[in-house]
């Protein structure tokens, strides 16, 4: 493999003139690897082209520069008014990009060393909670569009300002052993975002950020791109304060075909959650060998209370026609939350065929937040569902439920603070528990 090793300078603002050009160089001779030394380096966007590799040496730091104008000739976005975690619209297309790739082939980002998003540069209002972005959509980290034969490994991703790693329709893509460490205040900086994109594998990685850590997506701008679907995560450590796994909620298709296992959620605020607020889809997904430790956060940033299994399908405005979760299986589940598995759909049979085998829960007190209600974000409407206190199950407009060898138990000083153990709405039919029908 050809290589170039860049000769980059410390304390300039921009080193992308340099990286970029041997990024060209070697694209137009077929492909190969640029190395980029031990150092740290403040950079403008990069664009990836076919047959290249991203290899950052050990002690090599890649950081975005400090000038928006190194990013896009847009400057004034989408300011955020309203908080972002009620203001979170977004189709799925960023003005601006740190490393970024469209329409290529047979991309590798490797290496030892670190891509730092320098998040400050980001910064609106801040409390002892959340820090809100001054701007959104703001940019991501990595950015790919219609890539196929993606691999992104080893390196360490660092105080994105926004969704770390926003995959638009790619194919066959391969994220290993991948570090993502993100300010836990600050909104919306995602960890991994597979968007419209198929065969994809995400294995041995390990991901703490405010927000979800990995989320799957189908944004309304990205429709040509079809399904999400054949999507394999593995032996990864996940800290979120939203969802640790998530789907939507940016949900405009097909989700299918997606295997979840081997996985330790820990310190999150939701372990696995389902978001489906567009027309949209999702099924045939398996859960599987996942430890799940959830508590509440603060509220109201954060979306959700302390599930550890939360699936909902509601609008997020105007009129929806198709909206179904089915065929969704979790299997040997160990949960330790704060609250407990909630099911709550709006469209009538909008979820249905929910299995549950060999999952535990233990409920007890880890926070300092009151759960009084049922958090819908984000959706038209009713936003809560008030005066609704912890359940270890809670089930709402949704049928063909079933929960087999299903153990769980509440800390004694915790029930007290609690609601119906299993509370079952009228809008549910065939559910059973351990055996036992208990639909309405």
């Amino acid at each position: 493999m050809e290589s170039i090793r860049c000769v980059l300078k410390e304390g300039i603002a921009d080193n992308s003139p340099i990286i970029q050009k041997a990024i060209d160089e070697l694209a137009s001779a077929g492909g190969g690897r640029v190395c980029l030394p031990s150092g740290t380096y403040s950079s403008g966007t990069i664009v990836l082209k076919d047959n290249i590799e991203l290899f950052l040496e050990k002690g090599c730091v890649l950081k975005a520069g400090d000038d928006f104008s190194l990013f896009s000739k847009e400057r004034m976005l989408k300011s955020l008014d309203v908080p972002s975690f009620l203001n979170c619209d977004y189709d799925g297309k960023p003005k601006m990009f740190f490393l970024y790739a469209m329409h290529a082939k047979n991309i590798r980002i490797s290496g030892d060393g670190v891509i730092d998003g320098n998040e400050e540069i980001f910064y609106g209002k801040q409390n002892r909670y959340l820090i809100d972005g001054l701007f959104y959509p703001r940019m991501p980290l990595i950015f790919m569009e219609d890539v196929e034969n993606l691999v992104i490994e080893n390196v360490l991703l660092r105080r994105s300002a926004f969704w770390t790693v926003h995959l638009v329709g790619c194919r066959y893509v391969f994220i290993d052993h991948v570090s993502i460490r993100n300010n836990m205040r600050l909104a919306n900086c995602d960890g991994i975002d597979p968007d419209h994109c198929q065969n994809v594998e995400i294995k041995d990685c390990s991901i703490q950020c405010a927000d979800d850590a990995i989320v799957f997506k189908n944004t309304s701008a990205n429709r040509k791109y079809g399904d999400l679907g054949k999507v394999h995560v593995s032996h990864c450590d996940l800290m979120s304060t939203s969802g640790a796994i998530k789907f939507g909620s940016e949900s405009c298709g097909r989700f299918h075909d997606i295997h979840v296992e081997n996985i330790n959620i820990h310190d999150s605020n939701r372990g696995i959650s389902f978001q489906l607020r567009d027309d949209g889809e999702i099924d045939h997904c398996l859960f599987e060998n996942i430890r799940i430790s959830t508590r509440a956060f603060a509220k109201p940033y954060y979306w959700g209370y302390g599930e550890p299994v939360s699936i909902t399908a509601l609008r997020r405005s105007g009129e929806v026609t198709k909206q179904k979760i089915s065929d969704i299986t979790f299997s040997n589940l160990m949960m330790d939350s704060e609250n407990g598995i909630v099911v709550y759909g709006e469209i009538p049979d909008a979820i249905e065929n929910i299995r549950f085998s060999n999952v535990s829960l233990f409920l007890h007190r880890k926070s300092k937040w009151t759960i009084d209600k049922k958090d819908l974000r984000p959706c038209e409407g009713m936003m809560f569902i008030e005066d609704s206190k912890p359940n270890v199950l809670y089930l709402a407009g949704c049928r063909k439920i079933s929960l087999s060898n299903f153990m769980y138990s509440v800390d004694d000083e915790y029930r007290n603070l609690m609601g119906e153990e299993i509370f079952v709405s009228e809008a549910v039919s065939d559910v059973e528990v351990n055996g036992k029908d208990i639909g309405r």
